[in-house]
């Protein structure tokens, strides 16, 4: 994720920061110098806020450790001021499986509030809740409750929180997963409505979550319905079979006739049936700011790229396409090239599917 600085590994994960979330630590310090003015309490206050995320981070490790129980890798943690991402490669197939990683985020809060109820315990150190407030009273047991709200909050059957996926998954032990996803997109929208309609009456903050319940169950409808779309589909069928080749020793005036005359924006570079490299875009304008139109484009040219079989399955492929930063892949059939494989070719192909399937397509852009 861009504008992301580096904290390090845990478990073999990369964990990161988004720069807003500094942002976010600001505000909790200059809130607590306003209300108490010593440099005490702003410390408490970003140390608790850290604490907080800790447990978001160990929240995310729950379900990260729980896919990779099920041979799915993470790819990052991201701490956001909302809360915490964890990217897994993809969800599991298996529905049961789904459950368990879903289940595993609130049941590591269920963990740390049940420590934190028994130090309590141990310690005597309970306050009775109308001395509690977001920046006032026990440390031990505000981070108690904020453990257990967020339990409670990721649990609402919405995506993209917790529950909307164990929702999901209970679902679609009884029915179609494609049916399940709807329904229960359908179910997390209805409760962004009501939070919308609630927060029109004095909290703001309901605005908030209703925007991002909604947005969260459409990317998840939208995301199945490529799923489905591609289900068995080989590579063949969605690649593109028109285009236009260069060779090295080409250059890049050569370049900007093609990509003016048509459409295609990334151009495979060849010699005979050997596909040497891919000149892209992006490249060809910096290459022309920096060199100029004389330039060859064995000297621009990516040499590092994927290369698919046109017989290989389109989804997993789809996958790696839209998580690389090359986002065309020359596509190989008897050792001879015979298409381009492009994210704006599988969403032409994916909406043609759903248009044939008698469905409303959720958007041209293609999710993963």
């Amino acid at each position: 994720m861009g504008w992301s600085i580096k904290l390090g590994r845990i478990a073999g994960i990369p964990v990161q920061m988004h720069l807003t979330f500094l942002l976010l630590l600001v505000w909790v310090g200059l809130s607590h110098w306003g209300r108490s003015g010593t440099s005490l309490a702003v410390i408490i206050g970003i140390v608790f806020i850290l604490a907080l995320f800790g447990c978001v981070l160990l929240h995310e490790l729950g379900h990260a450790l729980m896919a990779r129980k099920y041979g799915i890798q993470t790819k990052d943690i991201t701490l956001l001021p909302i809360g915490g991402l964890a990217r897994l490669e993809k969800m599991p197939d298996d529905p049961k499986q789904e459950l368990w990683v879903a289940l595993a985020g609130p049941a590591v809060n269920v963990v740390i509030a049940a420590l934190l109820f028994l130090w309590l315990q141990i310690s005597g150190g309970w306050e009775p809740l109308s001395r509690l407030s977001v920046s006032e009273g026990s440390f031990v047991e505000r981070l108690l409750i904020v453990n257990l709200f967020l339990v409670g909050f990721n649990l609402l059957p919405a995506f993209p929180m917790d529950g909307g996926r164990i929702l999901r998954a209970t679902l679609a032990m009884k029915m179609d997963y494609a049916r399940a996803t709807q329904v229960a997109a359908s179910v997390g929208q209805m409760m962004a409505f009501v939070f919308g309609f609630l927060g029109l009456f004095g909290n703001p903050f309901l605005l908030f979550i209703a925007f991002f319940v909604w947005i969260g169950a459409a990317q998840e409808a939208s995301h199945i319905q490529v799923k489905s779309a591609l289900d068995g589909v080989t590579v063949e069928r969605a690649m593109q079979t028109n285009f236009q080749t260069l060779s090295s020793s080409d250059t890049l005036s050569r370049v900007t006739e093609l990509l003016l005359a048509g459409a295609q924006q990334d151009f495979p570079v060849v010699w005979g049936n050997e596909v040497l490299g891919v000149l892209t875009r992006a490249d060809l304008m910096k290459a022309l700011a920096q060199s100029g139109e004389e330039t060859r484009v064995a000297d621009v040219m990516r040499r590092e790229f994927r290369v698919a079989q046109a017989d290989e399955m389109l989804e997993p492929i789809l996958t790696q396409l839209a998580t690389e930063e090359l986002r065309t892949v020359p596509v190989m059939r008897n050792s001879q090239l015979a298409g381009l494989l492009t994210l704006d070719n599988v969403g032409e192909f994916v909406m043609i599917q759903a248009a044939l399937r008698g469905q409303q397509p959720q958007n041209s852009e293609t999710k993963v």
